[in-house]
């Protein structure tokens, strides 16, 4: 209990200590100095496979969670620890205050602050990344700004998400751009051949190669970074969609070599709902056109694609705070907890008779995220089920350009392995019956 105590605290203090407009530093250095706090009050917290269940226990705590339902769909949408939720009050608090003056003078002067934050956690220059609302309003930023003519082609998958699949679309239906598709399937073990796909479908036309990092229909993972190199050596741009990635398994945005990144906050790295961030190599800045408009649209300042109006301005100061919990807990460690919680659940259920995992469970293909399926019941009515019956949040997947069906199940750090226990019996007596 006295190590319960003192982690819950250490935690909280970590976690809620920045100042009103993200200025002032964490109690703790970023990874370093609480890796050593964890090391000696804390040992079973440096197990590194993330099987230690006092350790997530004390990271259960610091959440705000129902334990009904059993929430296994954090792929859609993560809660946010207290200290995050506290932390997003205060600031709408001050807000209404005096609202013109809170927002405008006081916290928006945090955003700098903020975008050398989000930037060393990206590992990347501060000056190419933009704060926004989501991974659509990033990507979508990127697909519209990029000057494309008729007959220019861009390399995509009937496994990408809808909301840039339609986004796509709308650009072929109004430019002229003709959209090359490629079919994966999933689940794959194979890099190398998935590279090649898309390697042969560039063309002395394509322009632009659309980069799914996870896949977040089934959690695959796909080759980023060796498909960035083939499209680079034909002087093919690379747009890459990290709304699944980012926060949730260990890299860094150049790691990629992409030239164009976006994703969500409020996914993995558990930040108010509605923020995100846009990544644009500097280079590449002055030649996309922003979604909205600026009064210097072809600036090489990343800043232009900021040019929301008003927005709440408490949602992305408190983004702050959700850093600081997830340096809290460590990258590399949070990483190891999420595979070992899919792998679990998943291995479990993939030796019950009728029940088909459409996951790899190697640790390179995938990570929280993964899909099973039942022989001869419908996902919907799997879903159903789970859900009416044993109070289990899951999401049925029918996504049919792409032909995935199943049930996807999503855990997060604060996810309990009795919990997932009640998943893989559910499943089993489904599957009986």
């Amino acid at each position: 209990m006295a190590n319960r105590r003192t982690f819950v605290k250490a935690a909280g203090a970590l976690a809620g200590s920045v100042a009103l407009a993200g200025m002032m530093p964490p109690v703790f250095g970023k990874d370093m100095d609480f890796q050593d706090f964890l090391k000696h009050h804390i040992p079973g917290a440096m197990n590194s496979n993330g099987s230690d269940e006092d350790f997530w226990n004390w990271v259960k705590e610091s959440y705000t969670v129902s334990n009904t339902p059993i929430n296994l769909n954090n792929g859609g949408v993560s809660p946010q620890p207290k200290v995050v939720q506290d932390m997003h009050k205060q600031y709408l608090d001050l807000c209404n205050e005096g609202p013109s003056y809170y927002m405008w003078r006081i916290l928006d002067q945090g955003r700098e602050p903020l975008r050398n934050k989000l930037a060393e956690l990206a590992g990347c220059s501060a000056e190419e990344i933009a704060v926004n609302r989501n991974t659509t309003e990033a990507i979508n930023t990127v697909i519209f700004g990029m000057n494309l003519k008729p007959g220019d082609e861009v390399v995509l998958t009937k496994q990408d998400y809808p909301n840039m699949v339609n986004a796509w679309k709308q650009r072929e239906k109004r430019d002229g751009i003709k959209l090359v598709w490629l079919d994966l399937q999933l689940p794959f073990e194979d890099n190398t051949a998935v590279v090649n796909q898309f390697a042969s479908a560039f063309t002395s036309r394509t322009r632009v190669v659309h980069i799914t990092h996870v896949i977040n229909w089934t959690g695959q993972i796909l080759p980023a970074r060796d498909i960035a190199r083939k499209a680079h050596e034909k002087g093919i741009e690379v747009l890459v969609d990290g709304a699944h990635s980012f926060a949730h398994f260990e890299y860094k945005i150049p790691d990629l070599e992409c030239d164009y990144f976006g994703t969500s906050l409020h996914k993995w790295l558990c930040a108010p709902l509605g923020s995100g961030m846009l990544y644009i190599k500097k280079e590449k800045i002055k030649d996309i056109w922003p979604l909205l408009s600026n009064d210097k649209p072809d600036s090489d300042d990343i800043r232009k694609f900021e040019s929301l109006g008003t927005r709440s301005f408490a949602s992305e100061m408190a983004i702050s705070t959700a850093i600081d919990f997830h340096y809290t807990i460590g990258g590399k460690r949070k990483e190891d907890r999420l595979r070992f919680l899919k792998n679990y659940w998943a291995e479990k259920a993939g030796k019950i008779p009728g029940v088909k995992l459409i996951t790899s469970l190697k640790p390179e293909f995938s990570c929280a995220l993964a899909m099973f399926a039942i022989d001869g019941i419908t996902v919907a009515d799997v879903e159903n089920k789970l859900l009416t019956k044993y109070k289990i949040h899951t999401s049925p997947i029918n996504w049919e350009i792409g032909n995935i069906h199943g049930v996807r199940v999503t855990p997060n750090v604060y996810t309990s392995t009795r919990e997932l226990d009640i998943l893989v019996h559910a499943i089993e007596e489904i599957a009986k019956k």
